[in-house]
C-alpha cells in the first residue's frame, strides 16, 4: 500500500481516536465529577505502565524488525515467530505482577484497576507492530474503529453515576482486547507462525529492553505526573489536570500518525542504503508536522479558557488555564517525533532515543517533585513543558553533525510557523474581545477566524518560499 494511503488510513483512525474520547469525556466529567475522573486517571495510568512493560518496546522495535525482513518470507516468518514468543513470555509475567498490584497495592482505585485487567491480557495478542511493519494500516484502522464505536455506545448506555466507574473501565479494557483480537485475522496469508528455538526469541530481548527504557522514560513524564499530582495534591486536582492533558494527548495522536507510517518506510530505505531519499523525507515531514502542530498549539492556547468550561462543565474551568501552556508541548513533541521515527530508530540509533527521553524523564521528575507541592497541577504542567523541551535539545546535541539531519532548516520551520501561529493567536483573542459571552457559537467563530488567518498566512509563506512545490513533489 502507498505511503499516501497508509497515512490517510492512519490519520483518519487517529482523528477518530482523538474525537471519540472527546465525545465521552464531557459526559464522564459531569457524571462522576473531578474526584471520579481523578481516580480513573490514576488507575488507568498505572494500568498503562504495566501494558508498556508487557509490550517491552515492541511498538518500535517490532515495526523496525518486520520492515527490514519483509522482502524475505522465510526470514519474515522466523522474525515474527521469535518476537511473538518473547512477547508471550514478557506479557505473561507482567500480567502476574499486575494481579499482585491490584490485590496487594491498589487503594481507593482498586475496583477500577481490577476491571482494567483485560488491558494487560491484550498485550499477549497485540500484533499492531507486525501489521505496521508490513505497511498494513487499513486493518488496524477499520477494525479498531468499529470496536471503539461499540465501546463508546456502551459508555452512554451503562455509565450513569460515580458508582459505575468500574463499568467505564471494563468497557474500554474489553475494547482494547477485542481490537487486538480482531486484527489477528489480518495477518493470515501475510505471515505465519513457525517453531523457532527459544534462544532465538531471547536474542530480541536485549534490543527490546533498550527501547523499553526509553518508552518507560517517556511515560514517566506522560503518566507518572498524574500519579504524583494525585498523591501530592489529591484526586480532584488530578481530575483537572487529566482533562487538560487529555486534549493535548489526543491532538498529539495526529503527530504519531505521520511517524507511525514513516518509520517502517524509512527502515526499508535504510536497508537499501537510500541516504539522500531519507534526508528529503525528513525535511518534508518536518515541514508538514511543524506546520500542523504550530496551528494546534497556538489555536488551543487562544481558546482554552473558553473551551474547558463549555466542554467539561464549570467545575473544570481551571483545566483551561492548565491547557493553554500545555498546548505548546505539541511543537516539541512534533519536532522530536520526526527525528525519532525517521532519523533515529530506523537506523538503529536506539542510544540517541534512550539518552534523550531519559534526560527528559529526569527533568520531569525533579521539576514535579519541586513544583507540585506548591503549584499543584500547574507544577505538573511546567514539569511537562521542561521535559518535552529537553528531548529535542538532547537529540540536537547528539545528531547536529549527522548527514541525514539539517537542523538549521528544521529550526527555520519552527520560527516561521511560530510567527504565523502567534499572529493567529492575537487575531483569535481580538475576535474574542468582541464576543465576550462564552457560547459554542462564539467559540466556533473564534476558531474559524483562527483557521482562516493561519491558512492564508501559511499559503502566502509557501508561495513566497517555494515550499508549496516542495511539498507537492513526491520523494523519489
Amino acid at each position: 500500500m502507498s505511503t499516501k494511503k497508509n497515512t490517510a488510513y492512519n490519520v483518519a483512525y487517529r482523528m477518530f481516536s482523538v474525537l471519540l474520547p472527546l465525545v465521552t469525556a464531557p459526559y464522564l466529567s459531569r457524571t462522576v465529577g473531578t474526584e471520579g475522573v481523578g481516580l480513573y486517571s490514576l488507575a488507568w495510568s498505572v494500568s498503562y505502565i504495566f501494558c508498556l512493560i508487557g509490550m517491552l518496546g515492541l511498538n518500535d522495535y517490532g515495526v523496525r524488525a518486520i520492515a527490514k525482513a519483509r522482502d524475505d518470507r522465510e526470514e519474515l516468518d522466523r522474525t515474527f515467530s521469535a518476537i511473538w514468543q518473547m512477547q508471550l513470555l514478557v506479557a505473561g509475567v507482567t500480567l502476574l505482577f499486575w494481579f499482585g498490584y491490584v490485590f496487594l497495592v491498589a487503594g481507593k482505585e482498586k475496583p477500577i484497576a481490577f476491571h482494567l485487567t483485560l488491558m494487560s491480557v491484550s498485550c499477549l495478542c497485540s500484533f499492531d507492530w507486525c501489521l505496521m511493519g508490513l505497511d498494513q494500516f487499513k486493518p488496524i484502522a477499520l477494525r479498531n474503529t468499529f470496536v471503539k464505536c461499540a465501546a463508546a455506545a456502551c459508555v452512554f448506555l451503562f455509565v450513569k453515576s460515580k458508582d459505575d466507574l468500574w463499568v467505564y473501565a471494563f468497557v474500554w479494557s474489553l475494547s482494547t482486547l477485542l481490537g487486538n483480537l480482531s486484527c489477528l485475522t489480518a495477518l493470515q496469508g501475510k505471515v505465519r507462525y513457525v517453531r523457532v528455538p527459544f534462544r532465538e526469541s531471547l536474542k530480541h530481548l536485549g534490543p527490546c529492553a533498550v527501547l523499553f527504557i526509553s518508552v518507560m522514560a517517556v511515560n514517566i513524564y506522560r503518566t507518572m505526573d498524574k500519579v504524583m499530582v494525585s498523591a501530592i495534591a489529591g484526586p480532584a486536582e488530578n481530575g483537572l489536570y487529566e482533562n487538560a492533558e487529555k486534549i493535548i494527548y489526543c491532538l498529539s495522536g495526529f503527530i504519531s500518525a505521520v511517524g507511525t507510517v514513516m518509520m517502517p518506510k524509512v527502515s526499508h530505505m535504510v536497508r537499501n542504503g537510500e541516504t539522500e531519499r531519507i534526508r528529503r523525507h525528513i525535511a518534508r515531514s518536518m515541514n508538514l508536522v511543524i506546520c500542523m502542530v504550530s496551528a494546534m498549539a497556538f489555536g488551543v492556547a487562544a481558546v482554552a479558557d473558553r473551551f474547558a468550561p463549555l466542554f467539561y462543565g464549570e467545575d473544570f474551568a481551571y483545566s483551561g488555564t492548565l491547557m493553554a501552556p500545555l498546548a505548546f508541548t505539541l511543537i516539541m513533541i512534533g519536532f522530536a517525533n520526526v527525528i525519532r521515527t525517521q532519523a533515529v530508530l530506523p537506523q538503529g540509533r536506539d542510544h540517541v532515543f534512550v539518552k534523550s527521553v531519559c534526560c527528559g524523564a529526569a527533568v520531569n521528575l525533579i521539576a514535579n517533585a519541586c513544583l507540585i507541592p506548591g503549584l499543584k497541577s500547574m507544577g505538573a504542567v511546567i514539569g511537562t513543558l521542561l521535559a518535552e523541551m529537553t528531548v529535542p535539545v538532547v537529540q540536537y546535541l547528539i545528531l547536529r553533525k549527522e548527514a541525514e539531519t539539517d537542523y538549521p532548516k528544521y529550526l527555520k520551520y519552527v520560527g516561521i510557523y511560530a510567527v504565523i501561529g502567534g499572529a493567529m493567536l492575537l487575531c483569535v483573542r481580538g475576535v474574542g474581545r468582541l464576543l465576550p459571552e462564552n457560547t459554542w457559537v462564539h467559540l466556533g467563530i473564534m476558531t474559524a477566524a483562527g483557521i482562516v488567518v493561519y491558512g492564508i498566512l501559511t499559503l502566502i509563506y509557501w508561495k513566497i518560499s517555494g515550499e508549496a512545490g516542495f511539498l507537492r513533489r513526491r520523494v523519489k
